[in-house]
């Protein structure tokens, strides 16, 4: 870990140590207060909306890089955080697990820390990190030896150092951590190993475990060391001994509801994928569920994808939202192509509405919710085949990237619209025979993405979740994935791999500005007000799952070039009138 480098960014922050850290308060307010950035997703609910209007649809057009830092060495992966901004200072992690604190004014570093990874680390889809959290004085993130970590804001020195659970066995922590009520609650990634998902709460100030959530039937929950409640009931929904090694992982973290005082945490997918293996619905694998942030326990559950065969997971962001009619509502883009609206208070199925094109693994979503299969695009059943060969191989859209991945949506209240990158493509799927070994992939299946439109992969869509009507579509060559950010200057962000930060109308998609990064950017873009200015910054550095599993997507990108950096632009005040 690099020290201080140098005097003026200590005096910097010895002038800002007699101020408060980031309160509770500070946290529930993030989305309202435009001089910061404390929370992943600007504001806990997730809905990436800035009420700030200086850069509007006129004035766009006047924004320009105030300064950009890179993150330097060999390290330039996929680059997914986001930045946070606090009292004139940046927080941005990076890839293989590393923070940066930079002078949000000049870019100029102040400390940086460096995980310092073991050898034999098993992360599924790069080696990436989605940001960090901030309460009072600390910085939280999380490594991909499946550790949190706490440092110190001013110094970057560690305070605490926890482990989540044992690497080794393919464990890992990629989203950034969620702060309510001074607990650092985080999910796990590795449902790719055939680990067990969990969502965990610890003292902030101590890291401390205050309590354990697994996210599979069967599995014990601990509340303050004791053994609390167990999820689910044993073998209710999974056969034999499978439970034990369910998957379930819950690796993009979660929001948190206010009103309800609810976590909400999506679940990934079973394992392994081979769906011939684990009949009945496999809870809580591919759901959503509500938690109680004071003890873990499960409030509420809704499952998108049961017996879940494609890898459509369950993760993707829940967002609270009030509809038309003033109804309290939650909204999800489910990896599985459908868009999906709850009741806030208890989870409940309201709708759901396809949101890409040529679904062909469900006929529909039926009034309770649940899929209707089209079980001929099941993935075949490989022990009906010869010994050792795989099972009859199927085309399946979307394909197991999703209809929507991690990059998380935008919602604006002003438009009433969610803003949802999404991808148009398939994949030919196959199942294996497979048995569990400690540290090994546990997937029991293949695969090759395919693209289904010649002129685009990606589409940035505008949704209307009254109704599931999309009002606009953004096509992009490659696919997106990158988050999205919506302004009340009626504007949404977002990024390409081509590396172009985009500025697009809210209520047309038609795009106002954009500016080439150098590298692809699947980053999340922010925005704040600082010296009576509108400041925007973003991530750029290709990389992330498509790359790695993108079958003839990947070869369709493999120019793009990888990177590490952070973008910072502004309007000065002299063009803010839009001249």
């Amino acid at each position: 870990m690099r020290k201080i480098l140098c005097a003026a960014a200590v005096a910097l922050l010895v002038a800002q140590s007699a101020q408060a850290g980031v309160t509770e308060q500070d946290l529930a307010n993030d989305q309202s207060v435009t001089t910061q950035v404390v929370t992943n997703g600007m504001g806990r609910h997730l809905q990436r909306y800035s009420p700030l209007k200086t850069i509007n649809k006129n004035t766009v057009k006047n924004v320009y890089p105030a300064w950009a830092f890179s993150f330097g060495g060999e390290k330039q992966r996929g680059q997914e955080t986001q930045p946070l901004v606090y009292d004139g200072i940046m927080y941005a992690t990076a890839s293989y697990s590393r923070v940066f604190a930079m002078d949000a004014r000049t870019g100029e570093e102040i400390w940086q820390y460096d995980a310092r990874l073991p050898e034999g680390i098993l992360p599924c889809c790069d080696v990436i990190n989605r940001g960090a959290a901030i309460y009072g004085d600390t910085v939280y993130f999380g490594t991909l030896d499946a550790r949190v970590v706490a440092l110190d804001a001013k110094s970057g020195k560690v305070k605490w150092r926890k482990k989540i659970a044992d690497y080794k066995a393919g464990y890992s922590l990629t989203a950034a951590p969620l702060i309510v009520n001074g607990l650092v609650i985080t999910g796990n990634s590795g449902g790719e190993f055939g680990i067990v998902g969990a969502v965990q709460a610890r003292d902030a100030e101590s890291g401390e475990l205050v309590w354990e959530r697994p996210t599979i039937e069967g599995h014990m929950g601990t509340f303050k060391g004791k053994p609390s409640t167990m999820t689910g009931k044993l073998n209710a929904s999974w056969p034999g001994d499978m439970w034990k090694t369910g998957g379930g992982a819950t690796w993009l973290g979660g929001s948190y509801d206010i009103d309800t005082d609810t976590l909400i945490f999506g679940v990934g997918q079973p394992a392994p994928w081979n769906s011939h293996l684990r009949p009945g619905d496999n809870l809580y694998a591919s759901s959503r569920l509500g938690i109680d942030p004071a003890n873990g326990e499960i409030k509420w559950h809704f499952q998108t994808t049961p017996r879940e065969g494609w890898d459509y997971d369950g993760v993707n962001e829940v967002i609270p939202f009030v509809d038309k009619n003033g109804n309290k509502r939650f909204a999800t883009a489910d990896r599985n192509g459908f868009f999906y609206v709850l009741n806030r208070e208890d989870g409940a199925f309201v709708q759901a509405t396809p949101f890409v094109q040529n679904i062909n693994w469900a006929e529909r979503i039926d009034e309770k919710g649940r899929p209707v299969f089209i079980e001929a695009n099941r993935p075949g059943d490989p022990s009906a085949a010869a010994e050792g060969k795989k099972g009859k191989m199927v085309f399946a859209v979307p394909s197991f990237l999703g209809g929507k991945n991690w990059n998380p949506m935008a919602h604006s209240p002003k438009t009433g619209l969610f803003y949802v990158p999404s991808n148009e493509w398939g994949m030919d799927i196959w199942n294996e025979p497979i048995s569990y070994k400690k540290g090994a992939a546990y997937l029991g299946a293949g695969f090759t993405i395919k693209p289904l439109f010649k002129d685009h992969i990606g589409s940035l869509k505008a949704i209307d979740p009254n109704d599931g009507s999309i009002k606009w579509e953004y096509k992009n060559n490659a696919p997106l994935w990158a988050g999205v950010m919506a302004t009340a200057g009626g504007l949404v962000f977002t990024g390409t791999p081509e590396g172009f930060l985009v500025a697009l109308d809210d209520e047309t998609g038609k795009v106002l500005w954009k500016f080439q990064t150098g590298s692809g950017i699947v980053g999340q873009p922010v925005t704040w007000e600082m010296d009576g200015e509108q400041y925007l910054a973003v991530a750029s550095g290709w990389g992330g799952a498509v790359p790695l599993w993108g079958g003839e997507v990947a070869k369709k990108v493999k120019y793009l070039n990888q990177g590490g950096s952070i973008w910072v632009f502004k309007l000065p005040k002299g063009l803010a009138s839009g001249n």
